[in-house]
């Protein structure tokens, strides 16, 4: 069926470069421990994503001063929402070709480089959220175990790139 979010943030600065609108989905298998949006592991919770949330994500990219869009929740990953996500993911890549897309996931990067998502993506943050390795200091993840990766620069060269 359709998938499932809890939240659209706007002007988010947190999440990825710029101001940004970050999509939280619903679904998580990761379930870190001190995870910040347990609620958000329930691929049944929250509300079916549909064209009117598109168009609500549209209407914030359409602004000058949004830098794109980041996908986080939960996991954009998991079963439940890979579809649906990477096809919205094309749809912008198509309609914003200026606009960055971000996205967080509990996965490693070398368990998804070849998920067609990945081509949309300008940056993966990857690995799950360690508490025991959580650093308040750091910028766009939660724990140093987590990477911050040039998606096109990672194809390109054939090896993970970091994103500076």
């Amino acid at each position: 069926g359709f998938m499932r979010y809890h939240n659209i943030t706007k002007d988010d600065m947190l999440n990825g470069d710029g101001h940004r609108v970050v999509l939280w989905v619903a679904g998580c298998n990761h379930c870190c421990k001190e995870c910040q949006n347990p609620i958000t592991w329930d691929p049944n919770g929250g509300l079916a994503f549909t064209e009117a949330e598109e168009n609500e994500i549209f209407a914030e990219l359409d602004k000058d001063y949004i830098s794109g869009i980041t996908f986080s929740g939960g996991d954009p990953l998991h079963p439940a929402n890979i579809a649906g996500v990477t096809e919205f993911a094309k749809k912008i890549r198509q309609k914003y070709p200026k606009k960055t897309i971000w996205l967080y996931t509990g996965s490693l990067w070398e368990e998804i480089q070849n998920e067609e998502i990945i081509q949309y993506l300008d940056v993966c943050v990857d690995g799950e959220f360690l508490v025991k390795r959580k650093d308040p200091s750091l910028r766009w993840k939660g724990s140093d175990n987590q990477r911050v990766i040039d998606v096109p620069a990672t194809l390109r060269q054939g090896e993970i790139v970091l994103h500076a």
